[in-house]
């Protein structure tokens, strides 16, 4: 018997600058030039999404596949200051459309990391106008495309966007200033309520939603009073801030994104608010991330605590081994049926990513995708078995599919005991 509702939406997720190609007027593509910067490559033409959406949204569909997530590139849409782009737009309506005729329900992220050059030159985020200016692409764009757009995301990951940008310097513009990630923390906090606004104000009737990154944050020794309030300090900041803020009252939306990939654990004994290793002997991931399925269900629970229906919009492992893809899948979906069961509002499950894509600062290593993408040989797609089997618990409802895989794997990697004398 199914675990998961009809109407249950099941898709992945790319942005704009990671799959599209040829994002020369934002922030991103400047900072990948720059030899002082972190980024190891330049995401050049990526994998080529912005010809050939078409038949990538076809590829899903096939797969079993009802939902998707995309972002839309601001310096397209907005390359000047108050000039927006028709043929962008244009652009942007055949790929929603393209959507739809795939049966694929839209989430349509509005900010996902990069800026136009512009608006970053100006001081993105910390500038003064910045509140102005967002909600004037936010009601051109939902203007311009708002029936197209069921669903709208309207910040990806304020909290990462703070510590990338302005504490740990990894994004554009790389500072590292513990006031600036606050004020940018706050700020874009902020932003989701004026998006919400000027989305009601302009055209079609898109759910709203927020996207937030919410990791699993633990003491490293529990009992600790310094780890136990660094961890207090990095929940607060990171959780609570957004979570409180959606509390709060006044429009917000119609419903909240989680993303989570991995527990993070605080050690103060250098003084600071620093982060340790996963444990010796841990499942990891080619981002050095710890696979922590439990932390996932935990923070299922906590962003409920905002009164909104939830959707992931983010869940995933970066792997060179398609069978621990699949694994991670199992467990996950595992945390995500449990949770519902107890009662948590859970409207969709999207897996990060659709695609190998751009992995920000880390360049191409990192491979997320349930589909590969050889680009050495014409960006030629190569649907993983965790695709399969992902599509079939979308078709299906349940979770056999997985269960069955990560058992039969497990079978096959036992040891064998052939001419054992035991």
């Amino acid at each position: 018997m199914p675990s998961f509702p009809t109407g249950f939406l099941w898709g992945s997720a790319t942005a704009a600058h990671q799959v599209e190609g040829g994002n020369h007027n934002n922030d991103w593509w400047d900072w990948e030039h720059d030899p002082a910067s972190p980024a190891v490559e330049s995401s050049g033409d990526a994998i080529d999404h912005l010809h050939r959406y078409d038949a990538d949204f076809a590829l899903l569909a096939s797969s079993g596949q009802n939902a998707h997530r995309l972002s839309l590139e601001w310096s397209r849409i907005e390359p000047a200051p108050g000039e927006f782009s028709r043929a962008a737009l244009d652009h942007y309506a055949r790929v929603l459309d393209s959507l739809a005729a795939h049966g694929l329900t839209a989430f349509v992220t509005l900010y996902h990391f990069t800026l136009p050059r512009w608006f970053a030159a100006r001081g993105g985020w910390l500038a003064d106008d910045a509140l102005e200016i967002f909600g004037r692409y936010v009601e051109h764009v939902t203007t311009a495309l708002g029936d197209r757009m069921p669903y709208v995301c309207t910040i990806n990951e304020p909290q990462i966007v703070a510590l990338g940008c302005y504490l740990n310097g990894e994004f554009p513009p790389g500072h590292q200033d513990v006031g600036e990630a606050i004020a940018c923390n706050a700020t874009l906090g902020q932003a989701h309520r004026t998006a919400v606004e000027a989305i009601r104000a302009a055209s079609g009737t898109p759910k709203i939603g927020t996207c937030l990154h919410l990791p699993y944050i633990e003491p490293l020794r529990p009992g600790d009073d310094a780890d136990e309030g660094a961890a207090g300090m990095a929940r607060a900041v990171m959780v609570d801030h957004h979570i409180d803020d959606l509390r709060a009252g006044g429009d917000v939306g119609d419903w909240v994104g989680l993303q989570y990939y991995t527990r993070t654990r605080m050690d103060a004994s250098g003084g600071g608010l620093d982060t340790a290793p996963p444990p010796e002997g841990a499942e990891t991931t080619l981002m050095g991330w710890e696979v922590h399925p439990a932390g996932f269900g935990v923070m299922l629970r906590r962003i409920a605590e905002t009164g909104l229906p939830v959707v992931v919009t983010e869940n995933g492992i970066a792997t060179a081994d398609d069978a621990q893809r699949v694994r991670y899948l199992d467990s996950h979906l595992t945390e995500l049926e449990r949770a519902m069961a107890d009662g948590v509002d859970i409207r969709g499950y999207l897996y990060w990513s659709s695609f190998d894509n751009f992995e920000w600062a880390r360049g191409y290593a990192p491979t997320f995708g349930l589909v590969g993408v050889d680009r050495a040989d014409g960006y030629r797609r190569e649907p993983r078995r965790s695709a399969q089997l992902f599509g079939e618990v979308a078709r299906s409802g349940d979770l056999t599919a997985l269960h069955d895989a990560v058992a039969t794997q497990d079978a096959s990697a036992a040891p064998s005991t052939t001419g054992s004398t035991r």
